[in-house]
């Protein structure tokens, strides 16, 4: 519970690092209380493990994000996240059902780190945005992985 609460802050924090974090200093007060280091080299290596596992199985092996955004600053935006995060971006032309705008959406794929930094530089940018980001199954190409 509190590896989530501790994402609502810092949300590029992985759920599976932070738990390995908190159990890892429960383990060390453990040691230091109870002095039976046996027992704390044992719950050590099965929290590293059991970290690993929870990473894999909430975010997948690649951890790969697809982002998508629309705003009306859609130039500013690209060029920033080209600059600082070093991503390439399509732009696609997009029209809203309901307002019958037409607008241009921002596709990207990225990291897990980089989707939050993406985020970030839309937001700061243009409040109003509307960005999504969801998990990409996998990520073929430069800058990814090669097949």
């Amino acid at each position: 519970m509190m590896a989530y609460v501790i994402r609502e802050y810092k949300p590029n924090y992985r759920t599976g690092r932070l738990i390995v974090i908190i159990d890892t200093i429960i383990i060390i007060l453990n040691v230091i209380f109870f002095r039976k280091i046996e027992i704390g080299l044992y719950s050590a290596i099965a929290i590293f493990l059991m970290g690993k596992v929870i990473d894999i199985v909430f975010e997948g092996v690649d951890f790969t994000k697809m982002i998508y955004i629309v705003s009306n600053k859609y130039e500013e935006i690209s060029d920033k996240i080209t600059e600082h995060v070093g991503r390439g971006i399509t732009g696609i032309y997009a029209k809203g059902m309901y307002t019958n705008d037409e607008k241009m959406m921002l596709w990207c794929i990225a990291s897990r780190n980089e989707a939050v930094r993406i985020k970030q530089i839309s937001k700061k940018i243009d409040p109003s945005s509307f960005v999504v980001i969801s998990n990409a199954r996998e990520a073929f190409g430069f800058g990814f992985k090669k097949e």
